[in-house]
């Protein structure tokens, strides 16, 4: 099902739909400030499994990420000192992953983890289906292959590719390429480990 919603004036009446099927159990696929991404409740075990599997990757191994609505939620999930805390304040939201250490509140799917990737994109859709569901999303970017971008760019085809396999597909216009950066705040000093959309400010 493809579901059009506008970055620049969403329709809370969508965004409630979406967040309720992402709150039963569903799984979607939604725009973010950069790559489209799957998506589902981070509460949801078996919507992360099956995220993972689609990506064909080892749910231990994988690295999952959770999109939060803002810097009180993120703490409620990661621990976060001065540092770290500064840092996000300044760059999100914005094309960063942080990785941070888990509090004692990860779902205990996640809790093996020790880390967990923490997303605030600059996109309103994503952030008001998150404020709306009350809890985090766990998040992986959609993948495709250098030959076939226009698949993870196009809503329409997004929805030819995946329309079987998830419950929505959000239509929030054309999305990018370029994945997010990723920042390392686990040790001492934050360290950027994946060069991405984001141009991180100190």
């Amino acid at each position: 099902m493809l579901v059009k919603i506008y970055d620049n004036n969403p329709n809370p009446v969508e965004i409630r739909r979406v967040a309720e099927i992402v709150r039963k159990g569903g799984i979607i696929i939604f725009p973010t400030d950069g790559v489209y991404a799957f998506g589902c409740d981070i509460f949801n075990g078996a919507g992360v499994e099956f995220i993972s599997k689609l990506k064909s990757k080892d749910l231990r191994k994988s690295n999952l990420s959770f999109i939060c609505r803002d810097m009180s939620q993120i703490s409620e999930y990661a621990k976060l000192d001065d540092v770290a805390f500064r840092l996000m304040k300044k760059n999100l939201p914005g094309p960063f992953t942080f990785i941070l250490n888990g509090s004692s509140k990860l779902p205990k799917l996640f809790k093996n983890k020790m880390t967990v990737g923490i997303r605030m994109p600059n996109n309103v859709i994503a952030l008001e289906i998150v404020r709306e569901l009350g809890n985090p999303m766990m998040t992986s970017s959609i993948f495709t292959d250098e030959f076939t971008t226009e698949y993870i760019t196009d809503p329409e085809l997004i929805e030819e590719k995946y329309g079987n396999q998830v419950d929505v597909i959000v239509d929030g216009g054309f999305g990018g390429l370029e994945h997010s950066t990723i920042v390392d705040c686990t040790n001492d000093e934050p360290e950027v480990t994946r060069e991405g959309a984001g141009e991180l400010v100190y």
